[in-house]
């Protein structure tokens, strides 16, 4: 006769099954939403957050949302260290230039370095605004200078005897007179000068000025869609000032490539100075087997099946013939074959290896 469990169960363990009963049923009823619930609107915020708009338009907070999403799509760009030495050498060189040009005091810092599609930077630059379009002579190909409306009517302001202490007076919504053009144009020079000599710490080249641009549209020096390296400058003087951006393609940077992927000044990628030295001292020292060939003549296969012992084979030398001195497969000298104590030698005569 089987006993009913329930029987045997004491108060407190039929407490606890109806406990945990209980809280069976209330996880089962949140696990099936009504209807109303599952037909729920999403209101304006929860619609933003999920797109990754951000209502501080101002912020420079990280993309989140489908906006994250878009953006991981895009191609991941080759890191190039050694760019990052260059352009700190290239501020510090840009602020005595600067100073010297302009005789005031100023002062140029680094705000980042970001790789980016062209035509992407293309649309991003802010209107009205000056670019400047230099060769790269060596490597034949272009780059790009921006200088944006704030520093142009600074430098114009400084070079024209502006008042100090005064920011630089900006009239919106003309294009630029011929004066402020060429000031401009001076700027860019004075930029490219130091460009040039930042890159000749790893390779020689001239950054040559082309042509001044003030529509987008006609300074495109590379297709939409190709890699470029954005370094974004800032140009203080007291109370003035504004941004260069300098941009390189990819392309431009190709011949130095390999060159910008050094993590510091002068690396050798996988070799070693030291181990190269020892290496090519313990050459001198090796043994190596030279074979001295009296005379080479053809044979027709049939012939050498046939060899027996005892065989001869004669060969077209002289005693005053010249020995050959090969090792492997190359030629090292050529000599009179002859003899000392017990031993053939030969007399080296000429030397055959350059």
């Amino acid at each position: 006769m089987i006993d009913d469990p329930e029987e045997e169960m004491s108060e407190e363990e039929k407490a606890a099954a109806a406990a945990w009963g209980d809280m069976a049923d209330e996880d089962s009823e949140a696990a099936a939403p009504s209807g109303p619930m599952s037909n729920r609107v999403l209101d304006q915020d929860e619609i933003d957050s999920l797109l990754g708009i951000s209502k501080d338009s101002g912020g420079e907070d990280k993309p989140s949302g489908i906006q994250a999403i878009l953006n991981s799509a895009l191609v991941s760009y080759e890191r190039l260290p050694m760019l990052e030495i260059i352009f700190d050498r290239l501020v510090r060189m840009l602020s005595t230039s600067l100073r010297n040009f302009t005789t005031d005091n100023v002062e140029v810092s680094l705000d980042n370095i970001t790789a980016i599609r062209f035509g992407d930077y293309l649309n991003s630059i802010p209107l009205p605004a000056m670019m400047g379009v230099f060769k790269a002579e060596e490597w034949d190909n272009y780059g790009l200078l921006m200088v944006d409306s704030s520093l142009t009517y600074s430098i114009v302001d400084v070079l024209l005897g502006g008042r100090r202490g005064t920011a630089a007076m900006r009239i919106e919504g003309r294009p630029y007179t011929t004066i402020e053009r060429n000031l401009v144009e001076r700027l860019i020079n004075v930029v490219l000068n130091d460009l040039t000599a930042t890159f000749d710490v790893i390779s020689p080249v001239t950054f040559r000025f082309e042509r001044l641009e003030t529509n987008p549209r006609f300074a495109a020096i590379a297709r939409p869609a190709n890699a470029a390296i954005l370094a974004r400058l800032r140009v203080d003087m007291e109370d003035r000032g504004g941004r260069l951006e300098l941009m390189l393609p990819y392309a431009t940077l190709e011949p130095v490539r390999e060159l910008l992927l050094q993590m510091f000044m002068g690396e050798k990628f996988g070799r070693d100075s030291i181990w190269e030295t020892h290496l090519s001292g313990e050459l001198w020292q090796t043994d190596v087997k030279i074979n001295a060939v009296l005379d080479e003549v053809s044979v027709s296969l049939n012939d050498v099946l046939n060899w027996k012992p005892g065989s001869r084979l004669d060969l077209e030398v002289t005693p005053d013939s010249l020995v050959e001195l090969r090792c492997g497969d190359v030629q090292l000298f050529r000599g009179q074959m002859g003899r000392k104590g017990q031993h053939i030698a030969v007399k080296i005569q000429d030397r055959l290896i350059k």
